[in-house]
C-alpha cells in the first residue's frame, strides 16, 4: 500500500494508473476504522481495478467542537487493517492540503430540504461540511466509483446530489449497513460508549426492528410515538424517530402500503449521539 499525504502526489500517481486501468474506487473515511468500512474497501476490490482509501477527519462537518475533539483516532490501526485487506493507495492529507491557505471553504452547495431535515436539522451545517471536503476529495482523487454505508442514510442522498451538482461521471454505490452481534450498526462512534452502553446501545436497532414489523396502511403517527417513547424509557435522548420516504426522504405521515419507506433514528446514550436507519417493508 502507498501512502501519501498530499494532492500534487495523488496527481503523478494517477497519471500512471490510469494508463494501466479504466476503474479506480474510493472509499472516503474519518479513521477509527471498523468492518463497515472495510466491507467497502472489499466491495470496491471486487468493482474495480484499484482502490484508494482516504483517512481525514474533516473539521467542517462538526457543528460541535467538544464532537470533533472527542473523535477517536486510531491511525496506526487503521493503516494496518487497510493494507492487511488490499488498500492500493492510502490518501492521508491534513487540514491544509483540504483546504488550502488555512482557509475553510465559502463554497453553498444547493442540497435543498435535504439539509433542513432531520440530520438536516439538528446539527445546522453539517452537510455542507460534508459537501465541502467530498467534493474536494473528488477533484483530487477523480475516480470512477465510490463507495459508502447505508448507515450514514442521508448522508448518502446528499451526497448523491453533490455528484448531480457538480456533473462528476462517478458511479456511487451504497453498501449494506455491518451490524455487531447485537444489532447495534457499526460506528466509529461505538469507540466512545463502554461496555454496558454498548449492549444498551442497540436498543436502536430493536425499535426500528418493531417498526419494521407493525407498520401497515393508514397514519404512523401512532408508531413513531410509540417508537420514540420506548427509546425515552430505555433511557435515550431521542432527536428524532421518523419514517420518510426512501427515494428522497419526505416525511410520511399517512401511508398509502406501496410507497417504499425508510425508518430513521438518532439519539443520545449519554453524551454519544447514534444513528441508524432500516427500510420499511410490510
Amino acid at each position: 500500500m502507498i501512502i501519501l499525504k498530499h494532492a500534487d502526489d495523488i496527481g503523478i500517481q494517477l497519471k500512471k494508473i490510469k494508463a494501466a486501468t479504466s476503474s479506480i474506487g474510493f472509499v472516503p473515511t474519518m479513521g477509527a476504522l471498523h468492518k463497515g468500512h472495510i466491507s467497502l474497501l472489499q466491495k470496491s476490490k471486487e468493482v474495480c481495478e484499484i482502490t484508494i482509501c482516504s483517512i481525514f477527519i474533516n473539521p467542517t462537518q462538526f457543528n460541535n467542537a467538544d464532537d470533533f475533539k472527542k473523535y477517536p483516532v486510531t491511525l496506526e490501526q487503521d493503516i494496518y487493517a487497510l493494507e492487511k485487506n488490499g488498500c492500493d493507495i492510502l490518501f492521508l492529507p491534513d487540514v491544509n492540503e483540504i483546504y488550502p491557505g488555512e482557509t475553510i471553504s465559502k463554497n453553498h452547495f444547493n442540497l435543498g430540504y435535504l439539509e433542513t431535515i432531520l440530520e438536516g436539522k439538528y446539527r445546522p451545517g453539517h452537510f455542507q461540511g460534508v459537501c465541502q471536503v467530498v467534493s474536494r476529495l473528488l477533484k483530487i482523487v477523480a475516480p470512477t466509483h465510490l463507495f459508502i454505508g447505508q448507515k450514514d442514510y442521508q448522508q448518502c442522498m446528499v451526497i448523491k446530489r453533490l455528484i448531480e451538482l457538480e456533473g462528476l461521471n462517478i458511479e456511487l454505490i451504497i453498501c449494506p449497513t455491518l451490524r455487531e452481534e447485537n444489532g447495534l450498526a457499526m460506528s466509529s462512534r461505538n469507540l466512545r460508549l463502554d461496555e454496558q452502553q454498548r449492549e444498551e446501545a442497540a436498543e436502536i436497532y430493536k425499535t426500528l426492528l418493531g417498526m419494521q414489523q407493525k407498520i401497515k396502511p393508514g397514519s404512523l403517527h401512532h408508531l413513531k410515538k410509540e417508537a420514540t417513547e420506548y427509546l425515552i424509557k430505555k433511557n435515550f435522548n431521542p432527536d428524532y424517530i421518523e419514517i420518510a420516504e426512501a427515494g428522497n426522504l419526505n416525511p410520511v405521515n399517512e401511508w398509502d402500503g406501496t410507497a417504499h419507506l425508510v425508518a430513521l433514528a438518532a439519539a443520545f446514550i449519554g453524551d454519544v449521539r447514534l444513528i441508524d436507519n432500516i427500510l420499511l417493508k410490510h
